[in-house]
């Protein structure tokens, strides 16, 4: 495979992102982004500091305060705000794709057809905006009392580099819809889409402060925003150890919300009865999408003994054939890994697959010397105390178990510290629906994988974390309830 070459795709803002202008770090402090196809600096981005930190929280406090034009707008108007935002990203969306795809190494194609669903988001909560509201209590005794949704507040938002317009989206809209003002930190590997965001948001009328972009470091930037006494919510996306370190920080500061969406070994459970080759393609999608850089990957496949060999053949077949290169080549389904780090990590998983006896079907190298690329990897005769097994590899690595029986998968499945998705393929609707009431997962999905939707909530259990983005259910987090009681007849 060649080197990549870099496409001409022009940096329109490398700057922080606060109260509605873009501004260079009060350090002037810089650091490089990289292009995971090349391994070739694109550009030097501003660099958020802890000052940095302090100005966008009193900017999105000030935008939060009484009376601010935000605070007096309609919810309908927010909703307007919130499509305009929509349009704005509709029409910039082959550039922003072209972005996506320099920045993140993600196929050009497969961005192109999230950023649909990415749009659709916004518009989904546009309008949901006014149509948050709370309810009348029938109390004890001759009083009346009603419920009122409020939003939390100001509201940091950390994302990761898997997803990197999806996952600011998936924050955004929530937050936008309720009300709230938010500081946005994307990953540091991945900061270039989120600041033409930030001036879409401008562009559609936000007012000042509401939505603040702070390119940085997690240890320095994020921590800062975590432990921020002005900062009301969090809501994380990214690894299980970071989650335990928001929930530390939240209690050491002003135990704000917190919400967590963080790792997965996800089980795709495919039974005797289903057809073969569909399988074999849903699987493969499950795990090798994104480059398996998804934290609710198909990571487990457990396969029937009856058609085990079988899927096993199939399913090596499938992935020899998988192009992997240019991610802005149309016909290449897997570009590179986002990093040196993460590369590594996955060929540690490979060699420690095969010193712990699974079988290395295909791949499991690195594919030529430029660039982060790994070849599509499949183990069979995978065992559950393996590492490849137990441990999130966020790679192209699919691990192949064999079952014999419904009880016996279902108690294998959830024997795992995660629970954020589960798979199950089958014609048989009893085991479909036995297993999905049995597993410990935020999500199942029956003779498909991935499908998510706008009004489906998503959000995992157990060390994966706690909360939902997406659907109504994500709107909880970003609300306050608050009581009013009024006793009868009133007497003044």
């Amino acid at each position: 495979m060649g080197v990549v070459v870099m496409s001409d795709i022009p940096i329109k803002y490398t700057q922080l992102f606060i109260n509605n202008a873009f501004v260079n770090a009060i350090s002037n402090k810089t650091f490089p982004v990289f292009n995971p196809a090349t391994e070739e600096k694109i550009i030097d981005v501003a660099e958020a500091q802890k000052e940095d930190v302090d100005a966008a929280v009193a900017a999105a406090k000030k935008a939060f305060s009484r009376g601010s034009p935000w605070r007096k707008l309609d919810a309908s108007e927010r909703g307007k705000l919130i499509n305009k935002f929509a349009d704005l990203l509709q029409r910039d969306s082959q550039y922003l794709a072209n972005l996506e795809t320099l920045n993140s190494g993600k196929p050009l194609e497969a961005v192109v057809a999230e950023l649909e669903v990415y749009i659709n988001i916004l518009r989904y909560y546009a309008g949901y905006c006014d149509k948050i509201h709370g309810n009348t209590v029938p109390v004890d005794g001759t009083g009346f009392a009603l419920t009122k949704k409020e939003p939390v507040g100001v509201v940091a938002q950390i994302i990761p580099w898997n997803y990197p317009i999806g996952m600011a989206i998936w924050k955004l809209g929530p937050a936008l819809c309720t009300g709230c003002t938010l500081i946005l930190k994307p990953a540091e590997q991945t900061p270039l889409t989120a600041l033409v965001l930030a001036a879409l948001t401008k562009e559609a009328g936000f007012p000042d402060g509401v939505v603040n972009v702070l390119p940085g470091y997690g240890p320095v930037a994020g921590e800062a925003l975590c432990l921020h006494m002005d900062v009301r919510k969090v809501a994380f996306t990214g690894s299980t150890d970071i989650g335990h370190k928001i929930l530390e920080y939240s209690a050491h500061s002003n135990l704000k919300r917190v919400s967590l969406e963080l790792g997965g070994k996800s089980p795709l459970v495919i039974f005797d009865d289903a057809d073969v080759d569909g399988a074999v393609n849903i699987a493969h999608a499950a795990i090798f999408e994104n480059h398996g850089q998804n934290c609710c990957a198909g990571s487990r496949t457990f396969v029937q003994s009856g058609i085990y060999d079988l899927f096993v053949k199939k399913a090596v077949e499938k992935a020899k054939a998988r192009k992997v290169g240019n991610p802005f080549d149309q016909d290449v389904l897997q570009g590179p890994q986002i990093d040196k780090p993460s590369l590594e990590k996955i060929l540690r998983m490979v060699e420690s697959g095969k010193q712990q006896g699974a079988k290395l079907e295909t791949g499991g190298s690195r594919v030529g010397s430029k660039g982060y690329f790994v070849e599509p990897t499949v183990f069979s005769n995978v065992k559950d105390g393996m590492t490849i097994a137990t441990d999130e590899i966020f790679g192209p690595v699919q691990s192949i178990l064999k079952f014999d029986t419904l009880d016996e998968v279902i108690e294998r499945s959830n024997n795992t510290q995660y629970g954020l998705a589960a798979g199950v393929i089958t014609k048989d609707i009893n085991n479909a629906l036995v297993f999905a009431n049995a597993v410990e997962a935020g999500s199942v999905w029956i003779n498909c994988y991935d499908y998510i939707t706008p009004q489906t909530p998503f959000g995992g259990c157990k060390k994966s974390g706690f909360g939902k983005d997406l659907g109504p259910d994500s709107l909880d987090d970003y609300l306050e309830t608050k009581s009013i009681n009024i006793m009868l007849p009133v007497k003044v």
